[in-house]
């Protein structure tokens, strides 16, 4: 088990924004894990959709991208195939892997920045498709240290969102999918990524989508209508590209981002009577800040 004192985790966040960790620890088994659970830790993904405070977080912060990232095809038949995918995977080696094992319906992942466990939790997807649509059981570790599989119809699976933090720390899943052309597969993976390329800012650091998109709306049509596109406060600035998403553009903080989300949050009350609600999750002590 790997075990990093006073870590940075501007280091493994994807806005490259945060203070330091008192332990990072990375398990490499569910035996490692096990004892962990009792001091309750904070559980670190891949750094995506995740602003980590200056201040940093306190006690032991668990990031199973080490140990947990197995990725195995259990069964094929009759034209499906049963995949257990780790926590700790990348999302884009997933659907990497299915392309090469000739597997359809995780197209939709190739561009989504994080790991599988992550992805769970929020229910991570695009217009393509989501975690729900693949997901057939969850593996979780419960604070006793038990473990035990969640069926999908138990997962509380919802818009950006599910119960599954609720349940424990989620160690991995057992997806179902269904047997394509590669080919296909592979032109629909090549057509999601130009278009990810075409209206994401990926030259900055960022958390990808800031706010979760209202029923009927995008979330960056009324952030660009309050006129906030290339807002900015310090070092974090509202995309030119796609105003949904927080950039760093060097030496951005957490209050900074803090500070700019709630102003995205004003005025876009104020132009179109719509309260957004934030996709991104704030870890760590930001009451120095006043960050709510």
């Amino acid at each position: 088990m790997i075990v990093l004192e006073r870590e940075p985790l501007w280091k493994w966040t994807t806005l490259r924004i945060g203070g330091p960790a008192d332990r990072l620890v990375f398990p490499e088994s569910p035996e490692e894990l096990a004892p962990l659970m009792e001091r309750r830790p904070f559980i670190l993904g891949g750094g995506s959709n995740l602003l980590a405070a200056d201040a940093g977080i306190r006690g032991d912060v668990v990031c199973l991208a080490k140990g947990f990232a197995r990725v195995e095809i259990v069964q094929r038949r009759g034209g499906m195939a049963r995949v257990y995918a780790g926590a700790g995977a990348r999302l884009a080696r997933l659907a990497a892997a299915c392309y090469r094992a000739g597997l359809t319906g995780m197209e939709f992942a190739l561009g989504i920045p994080g790991l599988v466990g992550g992805a769970l939790i929020m229910n991570a997807g695009t217009g393509e498709g989501e975690m729900k649509d693949v997901v057939e059981r969850v593996t979780v570790m419960e604070r006793g240290g038990a473990q035990r599989e969640i069926a999908v119809d138990e997962c509380g699976f919802a818009y950006r969102a599910s119960a599954l933090a609720a349940r424990g720390v989620v160690t991995g899943a057992f997806l179902r999918l269904g047997e394509g052309e590669r080919e296909t597969i592979r032109q629909t993976m090549r057509r999601l990524q130009r278009a990810r390329l075409a209206a994401q800012p990926l030259d900055l650091p960022s958390a990808g989508s800031v706010f979760k998109n209202p029923p009927g709306e995008s979330a960056w049509r009324l952030i660009a209508q309050a006129g906030l596109r290339g807002a900015r406060v310090g070092g974090a600035q509202v995309s030119e590209k796609h105003a949904n998403f927080i950039v760093n553009t060097g030496g951005a903080t957490a209050k900074d981002v803090v500070a700019l989300m709630e102003t995205i949050e004003r005025r876009v009350k104020a132009t179109s009577g719509v309260t957004l609600e934030r996709e991104i999750r704030l870890a760590g002590d930001f009451s120095a800040d006043g960050a709510r």
